[in-house]
């Protein structure tokens, strides 16, 4: 009898299996260890302990996955040499077994969100900010020096903006479902125009630079920057940013643009685009919570969009 929806429990067990072969196939024997690890959202991920070391696999049931993945390593090996901590990824494929799958190095340490010293983390986070975003790309968007790809590149930031961002689709969707105020829309078309004619220096983002995505020792020293699937070729530092600052208290934004390293004029200088892109990254989000009638959710955001909650300026 063939089960057409397998239990999670069952699934989890069939990537276990993949992600064993995986380990024995490169390291010729099989892990003492391994152990599923609930943190993956689009991948299932597993701990690995063999006697060549502790490892990281994870496997995506997504064929397309695998282009994520070449980006990612393409990425994290521009950014190690240019000093930033990322884990060691070993191997990417998709070969072996009939899915995309990353091996990286264990690194040492914890998930960031909740360390004690977490203030110090935060001002280390925006200076190897600042370091990914000084490593130079070609193209903008999710394709660029990663691929060979042409037809699928934008070659300038205006495409980028318009074709692969949407921007006017992400605004045509908080109008509709009420998000924002007329004049509030009117202000952030107007950014994006001028945007529009901006020529950036295309350079690397990582895409999600957020404690959840930070490993840090006991000391609160950084071990490595996880989760580069988001990266893109864009305009910095606005789009790390816009990213960067969203989880953050006032205090710890100004130790991480202190760690970053951005004057204050240019600060207020770029803020309205930095954040134009923090409200309208919000439009795949409430997209979903319109179409799931959530009254309660909807209102909150429409209060968070209005700017009720700064308490910083008028």
């Amino acid at each position: 009898m063939i089960t057409k929806n397998p239990s999670p429990t069952r699934l989890v067990n069939k990537f276990k299996e993949h992600a064993r072969f995986v380990i024995q196939h490169h390291f010729g024997s099989p892990p003492r260890r391994i152990v599923h690890k609930s943190a993956g959202l689009t991948n299932f991920v597993f701990a690995a302990i063999h006697k060549e070391g502790e490892f990281i696999i994870r496997i995506s049931p997504e064929a397309a996955a695998i282009n994520s993945f070449i980006k990612e390593q393409w990425a994290q090996n521009a950014a190690r040499k240019a000093g930033v901590p990322t884990a060691e990824i070993l191997e990417v494929g998709s070969a072996i077994i009939p899915h995309p799958y990353m091996v990286t190095r264990k690194v040492v340490g914890e998930e960031a969100t909740h360390h004690p010293n977490r203030v110090k983390i935060v001002g280390d986070m925006g200076r190897f900010a600042a370091m990914i975003n000084a490593i130079p790309t070609t193209g903008f968007g999710e394709t660029f020096d990663w691929s060979n790809n042409r037809l699928s590149r934008n070659e300038t930031w205006k495409e980028y903006l318009t074709l692969e961002y949407r921007f006017e689709s992400k605004l045509q969707l908080l109008e509709k479902s009420r998000m924002l105020a007329p004049e509030q829309l009117k202000k952030l078309r107007k950014l994006f125009a001028v945007a529009a004619k901006m020529k950036p220096q295309a350079a690397l983002n990582h895409g999600d630079i957020r404690l959840k995505n930070v490993i840090a020792d006991e000391s609160g020293k950084i071990t490595a920057i996880i989760d580069w699937e988001n990266c893109t070729s864009n305009m910095a530092p606005h789009w790390d940013l816009s990213l960067g600052l969203h989880d953050l208290g006032i205090d710890e934004k100004q130790h991480f643009l202190h760690g970053y390293g951005i004057k204050d004029k240019k600060l207020r200088e770029i803020m309205p685009l930095v954040k134009a892109f923090n409200v309208t990254n919000y439009a795949a989000a409430i997209s979903g919570i319109v179409e799931s009638g959530d009254k309660t959710r909807i209102d909150q955001y429409r209060t968070r969009l209005s700017g009720a909650l700064d308490m910083y300026s008028f």
